[in-house]
């Protein structure tokens, strides 16, 4: 199995090659327990000509039609490269199913509604280049459902991280005090509340406004602000940081879902006051603001550990402010836990690729605000035909990570 992501930050595919099976232990029913065996991970950079044609079709951007075709098609080529090298590199061509969650260009929402979303990257293009079925569009089902399509990764932090049981209901040992924040381009928590049902939702931006300003005050000869040196040389502005406190979507109750449609370079710009903000300030306050963000949230739901991922774990500056802001909760990388912090959005994607060729559903409605559990995503055939195993009765109640 191979899951496929490029992050809001959009400047690499992911791919991830594990073999995932039902294994459960002596006395369980047949569908208890998954068994995750990962057998390695590629990140490959997007191609600087493909990141730009990219980066100026996204919001605020305005775009064309011919120019999304033309994303479509290169995203797609460049996803299907990947996933065939993956899985030559790391599985010795021996996967059997690509899950590829493709690049998120548009997430549309209307207050705490989410009306529609995007992610280009077409699936025929991986199939021809692996000969490989794919698994593609994992969130239209869920907005369909009256969802946000997002979070998914909630899933896999109750299986694995959380206690177990996805269902949104009853968390087991492990779970209690404990959360999961993933700091992607958009900074997201799933928790469980003192009566052990699921609380997922994306708290606000991380990366995505740390990288935007980095971009703005290096006139674009910088992409990202490389081991959190500009924000650790840098002064927070109280001001700025009220001003982008005050934004209503933290306001708005969870579920709730954003992206770079709300916070992107214009958003930053249009907030920073009249008088020039030293660059360095400037990125030192947006970081600021993610753990302002992030350690309110946790406090809010009683949180004693946070569990994070994500490419902001690679920012020591934004850890140890978020160490510092949500103390006395202890703050740790999930990679002490087995799962690493880098690979673990391409997992989701592989592990839902898994329940949709079962048959089973991959969204957490107490998540997302769907109405109902739903089988997520479009199957595109490979090489051959489409041969699907029998559905199975129920979606597993736990995760394992085995080396």
């Amino acid at each position: 199995m191979i899951g496929l992501l490029s992050g809001t930050s959009h400047d690499a595919v992911d791919a991830v090659v594990a073999d995932l099976s039902f294994a459960p232990e002596p006395g369980e029913a047949p569908d208890e327990r998954v068994v995750v065996r990962p057998l390695g991970m590629l990140g490959v950079p997007l191609p600087p000509e493909l990141r730009e044609a990219l980066t100026e079709s996204l919001p605020p951007a305005e775009t064309t039609l011919e120019r999304v075709c033309r994303l479509d098609t290169w995203l797609g080529q460049f996803f299907g490269r990947v996933a065939a090298s993956a899985d030559a590199e790391l599985a010795g061509g021996a996967t059997d199913l690509v899950a590829s969650h493709g690049q998120t260009v548009f997430h549309w929402t209307s207050g705490a509604r989410a009306l529609g979303t995007l992610q280009l990257g077409a699936a025929g293009w991986i199939a021809e280049a692996t000969g490989l079925p794919v698994v593609s569009d994992f969130r239209t089902r869920d907005i369909a459902k009256g969802g946000q399509g997002a979070p998914l990764v909630p899933l896999l932090d109750a299986l694995l991280l959380l206690g177990g049981d996805g269902d949104g209901e009853g968390g087991g040992p492990g779970g209690a005090g404990r959360g999961v924040v993933n700091l992607g381009g958009i900074a997201n928590i799933t928790a469980r509340d003192t009566a052990g049902r699921l609380v997922a939702y994306d708290v606000g931006p991380a990366n995505a406004l740390i990288d935007a300003a980095v971009v703005e005050t290096s006139g674009g000869a910088l992409r990202m602000d490389v081991d959190g040196a500009a924000a650790a040389r840098g002064r927070v502005d109280p001001a700025l940081l009220a001003r982008l406190l005050a934004e209503p979507y933290y306001r708005l109750p969870p579920p709730r879902s954003t992206g770079k449609e709300l916070f992107h370079a214009g958003y930053l710009r249009d907030r920073l006051p009249a008088e020039p903000i030293a660059p360095d300030d400037l990125v030192a306050t947006v970081t600021e603001l993610t753990a302002v963000l992030v350690a309110e949230a946790a406090a809010g739901l009683g949180l004693t550990e946070l569990l994070v991922s994500g490419g902001g774990v690679r920012n020591p500056t934004l850890l140890a402010r978020l160490r510092a802001l949500a103390a006395p909760a202890e703050v740790r990388p999930t990679d002490e836990l087995g799962l690493p912090s880098d690979a673990k959005e391409a997992l989701l994607f592989a592990l839902l690729g898994f329940l949709t060729l079962h048959g089973l559903p991959g969204n957490v409605p107490a998540a997302t605000g769907a109405a109902e559990a739903a089988v997520l995503g479009s199957i595109t055939p490979g090489a051959g035909p489409l041969r699907l195993p029998p559905p199975r009765a129920r979606r597993p109640r736990r995760l394992v990570i085995e080396s």
